[in-house]
Protein backbone atom coordinates (compact mmCIF):
# COMPACT_ATOMS: atom_id res chain seq x y z
CA UNK A 1 0.00 0.00 0.00
CA UNK A 2 1.31 3.45 -0.87
CA UNK A 3 2.54 5.47 2.09
CA UNK A 4 0.21 8.39 1.37
CA UNK A 5 -2.85 6.16 1.19
CA UNK A 6 -1.84 4.22 4.29
CA UNK A 7 -1.39 7.50 6.17
CA UNK A 8 -4.86 8.70 5.26
CA UNK A 9 -6.44 5.31 5.88
CA UNK A 10 -4.82 4.93 9.29
CA UNK A 11 -5.67 8.45 10.35
CA UNK A 12 -9.24 8.28 9.07
CA UNK A 13 -9.95 4.84 10.48
CA UNK A 14 -8.67 5.57 13.97
CA UNK A 15 -10.11 9.06 14.10
CA UNK A 16 -13.42 7.74 12.77
CA UNK A 17 -13.63 5.10 15.47
CA UNK A 18 -12.60 7.39 18.31
CA UNK A 19 -14.73 10.40 17.43
CA UNK A 20 -17.80 8.39 16.41
CA UNK A 21 -17.73 6.11 19.44
CA UNK A 22 -17.08 9.02 21.77
CA UNK A 23 -19.98 10.97 20.35
CA UNK A 24 -22.30 7.92 20.37
CA UNK A 25 -21.49 6.97 23.94
CA UNK A 26 -21.84 10.56 25.15
CA UNK A 27 -25.14 11.14 23.37
CA UNK A 28 -26.50 7.81 24.57
CA UNK A 29 -25.52 8.58 28.16
CA UNK A 30 -27.16 11.99 28.03
CA UNK A 31 -30.26 11.31 25.91
CA UNK A 32 -30.89 7.56 25.44
CA UNK A 33 -32.29 8.59 22.06
CA UNK A 34 -31.74 6.58 18.87
CA UNK A 35 -32.60 9.66 16.84
CA UNK A 36 -29.96 11.77 18.60
CA UNK A 37 -27.31 9.08 18.19
CA UNK A 38 -28.08 8.52 14.49
CA UNK A 39 -28.14 12.27 13.86
CA UNK A 40 -24.81 12.59 15.66
CA UNK A 41 -23.26 9.79 13.61
CA UNK A 42 -24.34 11.40 10.34
CA UNK A 43 -23.16 14.84 11.41
CA UNK A 44 -19.78 13.63 12.60
CA UNK A 45 -19.27 11.31 9.61
CA UNK A 46 -19.76 14.26 7.27
CA UNK A 47 -18.26 17.22 9.11
CA UNK A 48 -15.34 15.49 10.78
CA UNK A 49 -14.42 13.52 7.64
CA UNK A 50 -14.04 16.73 5.67
CA UNK A 51 -12.34 18.49 8.57
CA UNK A 52 -9.75 15.73 9.02
CA UNK A 53 -9.19 15.44 5.27
CA UNK A 54 -8.43 19.16 5.06
CA UNK A 55 -6.21 18.84 8.14
CA UNK A 56 -4.18 16.02 6.56
CA UNK A 57 -4.01 17.96 3.30
CA UNK A 58 -2.57 21.04 5.03
CA UNK A 59 -0.22 18.96 7.21
CA UNK A 60 1.15 17.15 4.15
CA UNK A 61 1.59 20.43 2.27
CA UNK A 62 3.37 22.00 5.23
CA UNK A 63 6.03 19.29 5.23
CA UNK A 64 7.08 20.50 1.78
CA UNK A 65 8.32 17.04 0.78
CA UNK A 66 5.33 15.34 -0.84
CA UNK A 67 4.18 15.44 -4.43
CA UNK A 68 0.82 16.95 -5.22
CA UNK A 69 -0.43 13.45 -6.02
CA UNK A 70 0.69 12.11 -2.62
CA UNK A 71 -1.01 15.02 -0.86
CA UNK A 72 -4.31 14.35 -2.64
CA UNK A 73 -4.04 10.58 -2.05
CA UNK A 74 -3.65 11.19 1.68
CA UNK A 75 -6.51 13.70 1.58
CA UNK A 76 -8.97 11.41 -0.22
CA UNK A 77 -8.01 8.27 1.70
CA UNK A 78 -8.58 10.19 4.96
CA UNK A 79 -11.95 11.47 3.73
CA UNK A 80 -13.10 8.07 2.47
CA UNK A 81 -11.96 6.04 5.46
CA UNK A 82 -13.33 8.49 8.02
CA UNK A 83 -16.65 8.74 6.17
CA UNK A 84 -17.05 4.97 5.69
CA UNK A 85 -15.98 4.09 9.21
CA UNK A 86 -18.29 6.73 10.68
CA UNK A 87 -21.29 5.59 8.68
CA UNK A 88 -20.60 1.93 9.53
CA UNK A 89 -21.80 2.63 13.07
CA UNK A 90 -25.33 3.37 11.86
CA UNK A 91 -26.14 -0.28 11.09
CA UNK A 92 -26.01 -1.53 14.70
CA UNK A 93 -28.15 1.42 15.82
CA UNK A 94 -30.76 0.59 13.18
CA UNK A 95 -30.79 -3.15 13.92
CA UNK A 96 -30.54 -3.39 17.70
CA UNK A 97 -32.03 -1.78 20.77
CA UNK A 98 -29.89 1.28 21.57
CA UNK A 99 -28.12 -0.11 24.64
CA UNK A 100 -27.20 -3.30 22.74
CA UNK A 101 -26.22 -1.29 19.65
CA UNK A 102 -23.79 0.81 21.69
CA UNK A 103 -22.12 -2.38 22.93
CA UNK A 104 -21.97 -3.83 19.43
CA UNK A 105 -20.55 -0.55 18.15
CA UNK A 106 -17.84 -0.55 20.80
CA UNK A 107 -16.83 -4.09 19.85
CA UNK A 108 -16.86 -3.13 16.14
CA UNK A 109 -14.76 -0.03 16.73
CA UNK A 110 -12.25 -1.84 18.92
CA UNK A 111 -11.98 -4.63 16.32
CA UNK A 112 -11.15 -2.08 13.61
CA UNK A 113 -8.49 -0.46 15.80
CA UNK A 114 -6.98 -3.82 16.82
CA UNK A 115 -6.79 -5.09 13.23
CA UNK A 116 -5.22 -1.93 11.83
CA UNK A 117 -2.85 -1.56 14.78
CA UNK A 118 -1.72 -5.17 14.41
CA UNK A 119 -1.17 -4.64 10.69
CA UNK A 120 0.95 -1.54 11.35
CA UNK A 121 3.02 -3.20 14.06
CA UNK A 122 3.64 -6.30 11.96
CA UNK A 123 4.63 -4.17 8.99
CA UNK A 124 7.07 -2.18 11.13
CA UNK A 125 8.51 -5.27 12.79
CA UNK A 126 7.58 -4.24 16.32
CA UNK A 127 5.73 -6.20 18.98
CA UNK A 128 2.03 -5.96 18.08
CA UNK A 129 0.72 -6.25 21.64
CA UNK A 130 2.33 -2.95 22.69
CA UNK A 131 0.94 -1.05 19.72
CA UNK A 132 -2.49 -2.66 20.01
CA UNK A 133 -2.73 -2.06 23.77
CA UNK A 134 -1.69 1.57 23.39
CA UNK A 135 -4.32 2.27 20.73
CA UNK A 136 -7.08 0.30 22.48
CA UNK A 137 -6.32 2.09 25.76
CA UNK A 138 -6.89 5.44 24.06
CA UNK A 139 -10.23 4.31 22.62
CA UNK A 140 -11.35 2.92 25.99
CA UNK A 141 -10.32 6.13 27.75
CA UNK A 142 -12.39 8.20 25.30
CA UNK A 143 -15.38 5.88 25.76
CA UNK A 144 -15.20 6.20 29.55
CA UNK A 145 -14.73 9.98 29.50
CA UNK A 146 -17.58 10.62 27.04
CA UNK A 147 -19.92 8.30 28.95
CA UNK A 148 -19.40 10.26 32.15
CA UNK A 149 -19.53 13.58 30.31
CA UNK A 150 -22.89 12.54 28.85
CA UNK A 151 -24.18 11.54 32.30
CA UNK A 152 -23.01 14.89 33.67
CA UNK A 153 -24.82 16.80 30.90
CA UNK A 154 -28.01 14.82 31.56
CA UNK A 155 -27.89 15.78 35.24
CA UNK A 156 -27.28 19.45 34.40
CA UNK A 157 -30.01 19.80 31.84
CA UNK A 158 -32.87 17.51 32.78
Amino acid sequence: MKRSIKKGLGFGLNSGVITTLGMMVGLNASTQSKLAVIGGIIAIALADAFSDAVGIHIAEESENRHTEREIWEATFSTLASKFIVGFSFILPIMVFQLSVAIGVSIVWGLALVVIFSYYLAAEQGVRPYKVVLEHVAIVVLVIIMTHYAGKWVARLCC
